[in-house]
């Protein structure tokens, strides 16, 4: 996974135009994260009663490819500027952030 390079997710959840927005991260596996969160927030939002909420790569992908679009800007300071990754990218990053969680594939949120 790319080192500490600052990374822009660009999401449209719904097609429609006016819901396109963004999140920046000092690295790669920073924005990994804040994708997770994302489904993480909205899996809670959906199981308000469960206390854990558990999910694997398949669901993560559900949740990327469920977005209208999604892309990354990843900075290459080689070059001074961003390059752009696409929504199958940013799905082989999670895998791989993934997969250094768990060794059954899964990420298990526990809420207070």
């Amino acid at each position: 996974m790319a080192g500490n390079r600052h990374t822009i997710i660009l999401m449209q959840p719904v097609s429609d135009r006016a819901s396109c927005t963004y999140m920046d991260f000092d690295s790669v596996s920073q924005a990994i994260n804040g994708i997770c969160s994302l489904l993480e927030r909205r899996l809670t939002s959906l199981n308000p009663r469960l206390r854990n909420i558990t999910y694997d790569v398949d669901d993560l992908y559900q949740f990327i490819d469920g977005m209208a679009d999604m892309s990354a800007l990843v900075y290459d300071p080689s070059t001074h500027s961003y390059s752009p990754n696409d929504r199958q990218w940013i799905k082989q990053r999670a895998y791989q952030y993934l997969a250094r969680y768990a060794n059954d594939g899964k990420r298990r949120c526990a809420f207070q």
